[in-house]
């Protein structure tokens, strides 16, 4: 990504702000065609008849124009000066732009326009996928990418170095777009869905460290990057910008989390009528323990069917091929081999006599 050089960055005035703008041929390259390629599926949607709401592309769209401002605009350009700046690219990357991506519903688009519904639906259904969008992943991601990029050495070495600064934005986006994929929408992910108040509360647990961050940095009087004060000659001390940072962190993050965590509750809301609570996503956390799958076949309520199951995930963790019984016309449920058990005959039992030694006569 090309930039100009970071020292002798002028004062903002109007003219710089709304007239300083870069060249950053890779990430404009991927703008232009993951907008062309939206829109493009989004007619062959209208082909086949698929309603796709206007909404959902006007999302996309202000993710990517949020992209170019935030590496493109005069924003990048005093980020590399400003500590307080660089904050305001950092929040639009990892909760901005995260969140309109995921209201745009670009999976949802690929499987419903590409054909290519079977393939999305496998890579959905993977271990790797699963494990990507899991909460037990992506929250401790989340907060280590803030704690590690701010309160650490890191700023000062991403000050000086163009490609740790280059790769800093493309994990604040990453992390922020996993992170709110199973949370913030209703975009194709993980079957079941989770429950909106599990979403609800995975969010507010990461408003801790926004927090921390924001708090650590406003309170510090130590200056962890004092590159950024000497690439100009004016504006705030260096200490000055990074509680200033500090402030942005705090109060903006913590309120883009807020404002997300209000859309959910929206969304939790209308759906309130249908949504059956933690229940579908229980079973489904079932499912995989007794079937190895979300994809129910048979009723692992009914006592036989459970055993059933249960028998047959045993016998796949010894390595030996389930037996399946027939439980309906058309219908197999799997089951573990069971040796038969030996038939024995019945002995014949002499007949006594009347005259038999141990039999007593009445007296």
């Amino acid at each position: 990504m090309w930039r100009p050089t970071v020292t002798g960055i002028p004062a903002p005035t109007a003219a710089t702000i709304f007239g300083t703008w870069t060249w950053s041929p890779v990430v404009d390259t991927l703008v232009v065609a993951a907008a062309a390629g939206y829109l493009f599926l989004t007619w062959r949607a209208a082909r086949r008849r698929l309603r796709w709401p206007l909404l959902r592309t006007v999302c996309w769209l202000a993710a990517l124009m949020l992209v170019i401002v935030a590496v493109d605009s005069a924003l990048a350009t005093y980020s590399h000066a400003l500590f307080s700046v660089h904050m305001v690219v950092h929040l639009l990357l990892i909760m901005v732009i995260p969140a309109l991506l995921v209201w745009a519903q670009p999976i949802r688009l690929l499987h419903d326009a590409s054909g290519a519904a079977t393939a999305i639906d496998r890579f959905r259904a993977s271990r790797v996928f699963r494990i990507l969008v899991s909460a037990r992943f992506t929250v401790p991601l989340y907060s280590a990418v803030l704690l590690l990029t701010h309160l650490t050495g890191f700023q000062q070495a991403m000050s000086t170095h163009m490609w740790i600064h280059d790769s800093e934005l493309a994990l604040y986006l990453v992390t922020g777009y996993l992170l709110l994929l199973p949370l913030a929408g209703d975009e194709l992910n993980v079957e079941p869905e989770r429950p909106h108040g599990l979403r609800f509360v995975v969010l507010a647990i990461c408003v801790g460290p926004d927090t921390l961050v924001g708090v650590t940095l406003m309170m510090s009087s130590t200056v962890l990057a004092p590159a950024y004060a000497g690439s100009r000659d004016w504006g705030p001390s260096a200490l000055a910008d990074q509680n200033l940072a500090g402030i942005i962190m705090w109060l903006g993050g913590d309120g883009l989390m807020m404002l997300i965590m209000i859309t959910v509750a929206g969304q939790w809301i209308r759906v309130a009528d249908r949504d059956t609570g933690l229940g579908p996503w229980l079973d489904g956390i079932r499912h995989r323990a007794l079937l190895g799958t979300t994809t129910i076949d048979a009723d692992v309520d009914h006592e036989q069917a459970a055993l059933d199951a249960y028998n047959a995930r045993l016998a796949l963790l010894n390595g030996r091929p389930p037996r399946t019984r027939p439980s309906a016309p058309g219908h197999s449920v799997p089951r573990t081999a069971v040796a038969p058990r030996p038939e024995i005959e019945p002995t014949a039992t002499p007949p006594r006599s009347d005259d038999s030694p141990d039999r007593e006569e009445p007296q």
